[in-house]
């Protein structure tokens, strides 16, 4: 079952070498594993997605950067 979160501050995640990309805030979904988040969401009708480290992810949550939400 997907989760979803509202992003609601400065996040960002890192393509390969390159620099890092901020994630537009609002609604995402959200997929976690033990060792990873993926979040997907959408800017201008494009779908995208990325995973970050587990770690790095409850940073953002802990720091009021996600909000987790119930749908």
């Amino acid at each position: 079952m997907p989760q979803f979160a509202t992003i609601t501050g400065a996040v960002t995640f890192t393509p390969g070498d390159g620099v890092p990309i901020e994630i537009p805030r609002g609604r995402v979904e959200v997929d976690l594993a033990p060792d990873s988040a993926t979040l997907s969401w959408g800017t201008d009708g494009v779908a995208e997605v990325t995973a970050i480290p587990r770690t790095q992810f409850d940073d953002y949550v802990r720091d009021g950067k996600i909000t987790m939400t119930q749908e």
